[in-house]
């Protein structure tokens, strides 16, 4: 099975230099790097004379004849495995494949495929220092759309997380690398330690400057940090550090706040200096945080002491509290040029993460909607998400633009049932609407049959006549409802004051309509 995929990559390399002249031709005249065709991140950074040693994505190619596997799916129902690709070469995740084989049961994300010549796959992290073994991500609880076709991304809840132990090519014991990855500002917390990047290969903290990884998050390992995050950090083991002290010296560096797609990168030359840049993936160019020395503020990382393992979404140790969103990420032999950093952000922005779908107004999975209500009261009010509970409200044409993204939802195949449907929140990539104690929350997909249940309804006639009303699916009896302007899952008549048979047959009953964001 290695020789079978060596030789597929060994092409791939080769083809992709002919990609890379082009990149070297276009960053020489300083033309913008999203211009030079057919170029993508690893043929960009190969251009700039600091190679991928590791490539990972399941959203697309990285290269720009890579035509191999992406990552590999398990199904619950009989542990059968399947490796998901490309629709072409160059191109984007094949996602259909992995409907096809986890339709009727779930499915988990069991290796995410090196797509360079190095072969530093990812599986499921085993036990470590801080924690025990992980499981694998829930292979459906990230749909995005990226290039127009719909993918999936990684969500990693607690207690998930992929290593390599046992890699090739990556920097050792002051070796000079660079790394970025596409993340989200959305799905984050302040528990240790969202990381992709170089780690022990031990699964333990073995001192000071051992690591040399991207961190995203809210957690302030030094004080101050500014704002309220998520930062780009750099986990060096030990710290969390925004610069040589640990703590920002960068007052304007308050995070990137809750922007859907994030680039996050570091460099470090493993000897005296390390930078920190992010973007956002959708838009615009990148931000340095910080460039300067090493850590000063305690010894060991002058020069650093790298193991050359991989880990995504732990610490080094296996600390797996965290969570967060990965779309796609690379490793790099040598430090990168700021040209070709700047030129594979433009890249990933051409790319256009989170971009419509191309489908409104019906309850098609894939088709991206707003839900009107039809009570008298209220024919000009939406359901929308607001500090992560679901209301309903005012919805114009002058409203902002936050207002009209909280109010549209992307509909996808119910959770726990295709036949049924659930609701993706369009700015807050892999969140849908749930019930949890019969009010309705935005909360992030985390897998279990539990969550599945309650983020999945059942479309049926509207109760008052008009529309659509959406039964719960795990309460068949209570279905979506306003009541004070918050949303529930209510009955008509019950206990619960939500439950009051007053209009109950409008209330339920919802006018699926044309999006509000675009």
């Amino acid at each position: 099975m290695v020789l079978s995929r060596a030789f597929p990559r060994l092409r791939t390399t080769a083809l992709a230099a002919l990609s890379a002249l082009v990149t070297v031709l276009a960053l020489a005249v300083g033309i913008p790097q999203a211009q030079a065709a057919g170029s993508l991140p690893c043929d960009i950074y190969a251009a700039a004379g600091t190679p991928c040693v590791a490539a990972h994505s399941l959203a697309r190619a990285l290269y720009s004849s890579y035509n191999g596997s992406l990552y590999q799916v398990q199904r619950a129902s009989d542990g059968a495995t399947r490796d998901i690709g490309l629709l072409a070469a160059g191109g984007y995740a094949n996602a259909a494949a992995q409907d096809s084989f986890c339709a009727g049961t779930t499915c988990i994300i069991t290796k995410i495929y090196d797509q360079s010549a190095r072969h530093n796959d990812l599986t499921v992290e085993g036990a470590g220092g801080a924690g025990a073994a992980d499981v694998g991500a829930p292979a459906d609880a990230l749909p995005v759309t990226v290039g127009g076709h719909q993918v999936y991304g990684l969500e990693i809840s607690a207690g998930m997380g992929y290593r390599d132990n046992s890699t090739s090519g990556v920097a050792v014991n002051g070796g000079a690398e660079g790394m970025y990855m596409v993340t989200s500002g959305t799905h984050v917390n302040g528990s240790c330690c969202f990381d992709y990047g170089n780690a022990e290969t031990n699964n333990k903290d073995t001192g000071n400057g051992h690591m040399d990884a991207i961190n995203f998050g809210t957690e302030c390992w030094f004080s101050p940090c500014y704002g309220q995050g998520p930062w780009v950090q750099a986990d060096l083991e030990n710290g969390l550090f925004q610069s040589d002290l640990g703590h920002s010296t960068n007052s304007s560096n308050t995070g990137t706040g809750a922007l859907p797609f994030v680039t996050a990168l570091l460099k470090n030359n493993g000897q005296n200096h390390f930078a920190l840049k992010w973007g956002n993936a959708q838009s615009g160019g990148l931000t340095t945080t910080y460039s300067g020395s090493e850590p000063t503020n305690a010894s060991g990382y002058s020069p650093m002491h790298q193991e050359g393992a991989i880990v995504l979404g732990t610490g080094g140790d296996n600390s797996n509290g965290s969570i967060g969103s990965f779309f796609e990420g690379v490793m790099t032999s040598g430090i990168p040029t700021d040209a070709a950093d700047n030129a594979v952000q433009a890249n990933i922005v051409s790319v256009g993460y989170g971009g419509a779908t191309g489908s409104t107004g019906t309850l098609t999975p894939g088709s991206e909607i707003s839900l009107k209500a039809t009570t008298s009261c209220c024919t000009g009010d939406y359901i929308r998400h607001q500090n992560d509970t679901a209301v309903i409200s005012a919805i114009t044409s002058s409203s902002s633009a936050l207002d009209k993204s909280d109010a549209t939802w992307i509909v996808r195949r119910g959770l726990a049932d295709a036949s049924c449907v659930s609701f993706e929140s369009r700015n807050y990539p892999g969140d849908f609407l749930r019930h949890y104690n019969y009010q309705l929350l935005r909360q992030p997909m985390t897998g279990t049959t539990q969550y599945r249940q309650d983020a999945t309804f059942c479309p049926t006639t509207g109760k008052s006549g008009t529309g659509t009303s959406f039964a719960s699916y795990n309460y068949p009896a209570k279905f979506l409802r306003h009541y004070d302007y918050n949303v529930y899952i209510a009955s008509d008549g019950g206990s619960n004051t939500w439950d009051s048979a007053t209009s109950w047959t409008d209330d339920v009953s919802w006018v699926v309509s044309a999006p509000w964001a675009p």
